[in-house]
């Protein structure tokens, strides 16, 4: 399997994604069942199989994630990269009609996070992969090739993930 790049704040929640079905959404689901199947006859226990089925999606998550920290790099900012375009760059484009994009190249695993996360395998990431402000990135695209300009680089110099909110986002995404 390949390395899969993670930038410091997808590293971190991801890690804190494992931790909390491991430590808390886990033990809690498997409390459940236990209960549902104390109740005798499984097959019509709607409380039984509802949960035995969240603990095998519980299950698939924790090998998926586990396998992932094998072979995930943690890649965090570094001087060296300022001003121009690397993984974990926050980039604001602009084109003839003045139209603007921003969005964050990161990797294949933190794409889904958020709406303006790119991949970095993706055409337009690799156009402007090593470019500088003001230069000029051609994107081909299935109605032909797309000019675009580079107005603005920026970087998360400090890891701004917080802990407490991830923890309740999950909480919140796994228990609805």
């Amino acid at each position: 399997m390949t390395r899969k790049l993670l930038t410091a704040e997808g590293y971190d929640a991801l890690k804190d994604e494992l931790t909390y079905l491991l430590r808390t959404y886990r033990p809690a689901i498997t409390e459940i069942v236990s209960w549902a199947a104390s109740l005798g006859d499984r097959s019509e226990n709607a409380d039984y199989q509802y949960n035995k089925r969240k603990l095998r999606e519980i299950d698939r998550r924790l090998r998926y994630l586990t396998k992932l920290f094998e072979v995930a790099e943690k890649i965090e900012y570094n001087p060296a990269q300022a001003g121009k375009v690397y993984f974990g760059a926050w980039c604001t484009l602009e084109n003839d009609e003045g139209q603007t994009l921003r969005f964050r190249i990161v990797g294949d695993e933190e794409v889904y996070v958020q709406q303006d996360y790119i991949s970095l395998k993706s055409p337009m990431a690799k156009a402007c992969l090593g470019k500088v402000v003001d230069d000029d990135v051609v994107v081909q695209t299935p109605s032909g090739e797309v000019d675009w300009y580079i107005v603005d680089i920026e970087y998360q110099t400090q890891n701004q993930y917080d802990s407490q909110a991830g923890l309740k986002a999950l909480s919140e995404r796994y228990t609805s």
